[in-house]
């Protein structure tokens, strides 16, 4: 009798298919894995990181900064960045146009902050001529403009009055305006007007004039008479509610 062939007693190996299916399972569940470890992750960190990405990034118009609650002090609660942001930038545009003003004779720009919010002193002497109203430094224009970028990138919640103010001396008979209530209302409405031709809604802007009852010192010198002639920027939070009780209380005084 011939030999009989043995068979082989080995188990058939998996289809090649099937290896790359099971690799595939493994990479789905590494993914639902990692999907709920993100998950359980802490909101507030998540907040954190995210409202610091957007203060660095200069977000500016609905941007919010959350600071670390293990800071002393600090709140838990989302800060707007607004106030900060326009702080930094209108004090950059200032440093930028003291050293564009720094050979023109007078009292430099500078800024403060207030109980309104800012506050910028723009000299009337290195934006006018005497007794007029018409911006005859070009250094001028190129800052006001960079205030209108800076108006244009915050929040429609910020509005901006430009003020006018001069010092005790009538203007002169050349000058087509008849008392100082006249050159300081037109001094700040073209500050006003200029800010619109660079983009800035009229609706954020207002005018207003004080003539020279309002002076910072005295007007008995000529460098007190300087600081005295200005135009005065002036950013604040529009507060409706305020504003509301305000009108009530003179009409119940009224009635």
């Amino acid at each position: 009798m011939a030999d009989k062939k043995c068979k082989c007693e080995c188990p058939e190996c998996m289809p090649e298919w099937l290896a790359t299916f099971g690799d595939l399972m493994s990479l789905l569940l590494c993914f639902f894995v990692l999907l709920l470890s993100m998950s359980t992750m802490d909101a507030k960190k998540i907040a954190e990181a995210v409202g610091s990405l957007s203060g660095s990034m200069g977000v500016m118009d609905g941007g919010i900064i959350v600071r670390n609650s293990k800071e002393k002090g600090s709140p838990t609660s989302q800060t707007p960045t607004t106030a900060t942001n326009m702080d930094k930038q209108i004090k950059e545009a200032v440093s930028e146009m003291k050293e564009l003003s720094q050979s023109a004779q007078g009292n430099a720009i500078s800024i403060e902050e207030g109980e309104e919010g800012f506050l910028i002193h723009l000299p009337a002497d290195i934006t006018f001529k005497s007794g007029s109203a018409e911006i005859a430094n070009e250094d001028s224009i190129l800052f006001l403009k960079r205030i209108a970028l800076i108006i244009k990138t915050l929040s429609p919640e910020v509005e901006v009055q430009v003020r006018g103010y001069t010092d005790n001396i009538p203007p002169p008979k050349t000058s087509p305006y008849q008392d100082n209530w006249e050159l300081s209302a037109a001094r700040a409405i073209t500050v006003v007007k200029e800010l619109i031709k660079d983009g800035v809604k009229p609706t954020r802007l207002s005018a207003a004039a004080y003539g020279q009852y309002h002076p910072i010192t005295t007007n008995a010198t000529p460098a007190g008479r300087a600081k005295n002639r200005r135009v005065d920027i002036v950013f604040f939070a529009h507060k409706k509610q305020l504003q509301n009780q305000v009108a009530k209380s003179v009409l119940d005084k009224a009635k």
